[in-house]
């Protein structure tokens, strides 16, 4: 340690401040407002806002004017223009830190070691054992090749739909969280002295990049055991050239998540492109579901293979299998060098995330890892999309009502008209659940049922995203003290709007999809809203979250027994009963066609709706009965 006065007192901090600033959800407290009236009065003149460097204006050169600013050069982060290396107290921070923190790293040693002990116990118990045993089986004469021709039809679109998706997750998680997010302990005390935020902050972003390459590192093995068994393929070549595509994509998504977190206007760049993005990756799905029933376009496969890495990869996964493609040693050597460029550029850039920024997302993350943690799913949802959402917001009218009934109705579709976002998420969310409804009619025992269950699961969250009025309501029930109706009656009135509108878009999709010539079976579409709607209104009408079902009832202790399962079948109470009631009736639609069975999952799905919304008035009148407050939980 050096005898400098400021660095020796720095070392009799108490060990309690620097252990904290290791702990990843400890959170310091808050510091207290100060004391004093508050003058309410007259509002405040809006401050001259600051010039930034990206609102600043640029000289005669062309360049942007910034007197306080410095390009972000590695030499420039390691040492700041405003203090001296003889003010530089990273060493011996860090050093500090380590020899007080010691205690709490062990133990927090302890934890992550039973973590990843119960993470390899499963994947050998539901992965290995299971896979071994299947390549036992092949090599002694069973033969799984008739797979062979779907899969690898499937493969090219299919690992072009999930590296897009691995990207795209990985950019919007960057809008409110990042690869580089220290806990708050770290981003309130550490980082504002004199130490170099890039050694503080570049374990974080190594740290991201491991977990963002296990989950790869796992679903290559899961490649290569599929390859093994239906191609015969050699499982070291398999494994070799699956890995590649598992190990950069998610690199690659790490760093994208980076420069979204450094830049705002990549990150105004990504909230533009989310919505295309989403549909690219909902195309090359479909495609990759319809490539495997053998309706495949070559020449559209062959220009996505090289359209990007993320088609780079299904090119190096198809390299070791009869189905490769010519240049995939070209297409692996581009995926390395990308990867590897831009995994450099971010570990050299990873200390330039702004201080203000760091803070601001560790409270966000902090939060949202609270409210997880209490079980109130809704409250993390609205953190993220809090933190998620741009600046601009749209400013859409509607003609005020004339008639007193319409006026719920009316507030109802012009919210939904506001966030244009929840109207594209449930369009979108539509394709999947007519996708797995297709995949009914040639599928086969039990795989029909899960079919079609997993197809009402999609129209359930398709429809679930028209309810989001109903759940402000319920968040808290004082917001409804501007209706004349009592509240459970208000609940009944906030399903008008999902029902006709959804119903208005099913059957003009129906009718189209008869007049292409899917049968009667396509009128199943726009029976199934008024259910899965009542199904919506039920998970809203749940109350405040009722944590103690979490506690098993044997043991006493939160997650053991039975606890996790009742718990989760209180919280999704309607749609699993929505799901369980109208799978067996749609099921024998969807698989004969015939206009008489269509009519009788018409009329269960009728029935389904209206005892759910019996279900829903009758968990309203609870609400405004009961004493408990109710939280943000509430809502699905």
């Amino acid at each position: 340690m050096s005898d400098h006065p400021t660095r020796s007192a720095a070392a009799a901090q108490p060990a309690t401040t620097a252990a904290a600033l290791d702990t990843p959800d400890g959170d310091l407290p808050e510091p207290a407002e100060p004391a004093g009236p508050v003058e309410l009065d007259e509002p405040a003149e809006p401050a001259e806002p600051e010039e930034s460097a990206e609102s600043a204006e640029p000289d005669e050169h062309g360049e942007p004017d910034e007197p306080d600013a410095h390009p972000l050069t590695v030499e420039d982060e390691e040492l700041p223009a405003d203090w001296t290396a003889e003010d530089d107290w990273t060493d011996e921070a860090l050093a500090l830190l380590r020899t007080m923190r010691a205690p709490h790293r062990r133990s927090r040693a302890g934890q992550i070691a039973f973590v990843v002990y119960c993470t390899l116990l499963v994947l050998v118990a539901w992965g290995v054992t299971p896979s071994f045993g299947l390549l036992l089986q092949s090599s002694m004469g069973a033969d799984y090749t008739g797979h062979g021709p779907a899969l690898l039809a499937a493969l090219p679109s299919g690992i072009a739909a999930a590296s897009l998706a691995t990207i795209l997750l990985a950019a919007r998680d960057g809008l409110w969280r990042g690869p580089v997010v220290p806990p708050r302990a770290t981003a309130d005390w550490l980082l504002p002295h004199p130490v170099r935020p890039r050694r503080v902050l570049r374990p974080w972003f190594w740290l991201s990049c491991v977990l963002a390459t296990a989950p790869g590192v796992v679903t290559a093995a899961g490649a290569m055991v599929a390859l093994a068994l239906t191609v015969r393929a050699g499982l070291p070549a398999a494994f070799g050239w699956c890995v590649l595509g598992g190990v950069c994509v998610p690199l690659l998504a790490t760093c994208v998540g980076l420069a979204v977190e450094l830049d705002d206007r990549v990150a105004a760049l990504v909230r533009r492109l989310t919505p295309y993005l989403a549909v690219a990756v909902l195309l090359l799905a479909t495609q990759s579901v319809l490539a495997a029933q053998g309706h495949r376009i070559g020449w559209l496969e062959g220009a996505e293979l090289w359209s990007g890495p993320w088609g780079w990869a299904g090119l190096a996964a198809l390299a070791p299998t009869p189905a490769a493609q010519p240049g995939s040693w070209a297409a692996a050597v581009l995926l390395l060098l990308l990867t590897a460029g831009c995994v450099v550029l971010a570990d050299r850039s990873c200390g330039n995330v702004p201080p203000a920024r760091l803070r601001e997302r560790a409270r966000t993350a902090a939060g949202v890892l609270a409210a997880l943690r209490t079980v109130e799913l809704r409250a993390a949802r609205l953190a993220v999309a809090d933190a998620t959402s741009g600046a601009g917001r749209f400013r859409l009218r509607l003609p005020a009502p004339r008639a007193a009934w319409l006026a719920v109705p009316w507030r109802d579709a012009l919210a939904l008209l506001r966030s244009p976002s929840r109207l594209g998420r449930s369009v979108l969310l539509c394709a999947p659940a007519v996708l797995c409804g297709y995949l009914v009619h040639s599928a086969t025992g039990a795989v029909t049922w899960a079919a079609t269950a997993l197809a009402l699961v999609f129209c359930y969250l398709a429809v679930a995203q028209l309810l989001e009025p109903a759940r402000i309501e319920t968040d808290d029930p004082r917001r409804a003290s501007w209706s004349p109706y009592p509240f459970a009656g208000l609940m009944l009135r906030h399903a008008i709007v999902p029902v006709t509108g959804g119903v208005a878009v099913a059957a003009a999709t129906a009718a189209g999809a008869v007049l292409a010539g899917a049968g009667s079976r396509a009128w199943l579409l726009p029976a199934v809203v008024p259910a899965m709607v009542a199904a919506g209104l039920v998970n809203a009408c749940r109350g405040f979250i009722r944590q103690h079902l979490m506690f098993g009832s044997s043991t006493g202790k939160p997650g053991s027994g039975a606890g996790p399962l009742v718990f989760a079948a209180w919280y999704a109470a309607g749609p699993a009963v929505a799901v369980v009631v109208l799978t067996v009736p749609f099921t024998t639609a969807l698989t004969r066609g015939s206009g008489s069975a269509v009519f009788q999952a018409a009329l269960w799905s009728a029935v389904t709706a209206a005892v759910l919304l019996w279900w829903a008035h009758q968990r309203a009148v609870k609400i405004t009965s009961s004493s408990k407050p109710v939280g943000a939980g509430a809502g699905s």
